[in-house]
């Protein structure tokens, strides 16, 4: 298992395209909820054991190397806003087009002969970790991490945020990621016997409406 692969993986500049994506953030400063480092972490908070736990679970489930066509279902089915699919499939393509170059193999290979108009992101994260020789928990945790790593790096742009709050946020949030990183890869572990349905399948309805409100705005900084 390398930790440096891990690390590749779970920094900022991996070509993933996550720099185009503010996880909600952007929507959320424009309603006012999100105004300055305290409100960021309840944000960041929130997502994380919501969004972030579920996304978790299916990298988790990907690198174990369960079946990618029932873990992409899963995903639509646990992503009620039809532009949150959209951007998570967007970024699912931008995401194995990197990890292809990265740990050339056949499996991504075949992610991307199965899946020509993408799959979504956590899939493929998981996969990639595979491909890279890290674990569940590995995937689980830059699942985890990159949940609210977005909407920090955002809020920077958006609210012009000193970056050391930015990032005291994120540590603030170390031990709680830690958690649901574990919690997910714990509910991976339990595919074999319950199928996807073992898979976290929390949810954050205010994002899903924010999401689809976002969309259909003519001008914005972030595309989702």
């Amino acid at each position: 298992m390398s930790r440096s692969a891990l690390l590749v993986l779970a920094d900022g500049r991996f070509p993933a395209g996550g720099h185009a994506h503010s996880g909600g953030a952007e929507a959320a400063v424009k309603a006012g909820r999100l105004r300055d480092a305290a409100d960021l972490e309840h944000f960041c908070r929130g997502r994380l054991h919501t969004t972030g736990l579920t996304a978790a679970g299916l990298a988790a489930a990907a690198a174990l190397g369960h079946d990618t066509a029932a873990l992409d279902a899963a995903a639509d089915a646990r992503t009620p806003s039809p532009a949150l699919r959209t951007a998570a499939r967007r970024l699912g393509r931008q995401f194995l087009r990197a990890a292809r170059a990265a740990w050339p193999c056949p499996e991504l290979d075949a992610l991307a002969r199965d899946f020509p108009r993408g799959t979504h992101q956590p899939v493929v994260l998981g996969t990639t970790a595979r491909a890279a020789g890290l674990g569940p928990g590995d995937a689980a945790h830059c699942a985890a991490y990159e949940t609210v790593s977005g909407p920090v790096t955002a809020a920077v742009r958006l609210l012009g945020l000193d970056p050391f709050h930015a990032t005291a946020v994120l540590a603030r949030l170390a031990a709680d990621t830690d958690r649901v990183a574990d919690r997910a890869t714990a509910a991976a572990q339990r595919v074999p016997l319950g199928g996807t349905d073992a898979l976290p399948a929390a949810s954050a309805p205010l994002l899903d409406i924010t999401a689809e409100q976002h969309a259909a705005w003519p001008v914005r900084l972030f595309a989702s």
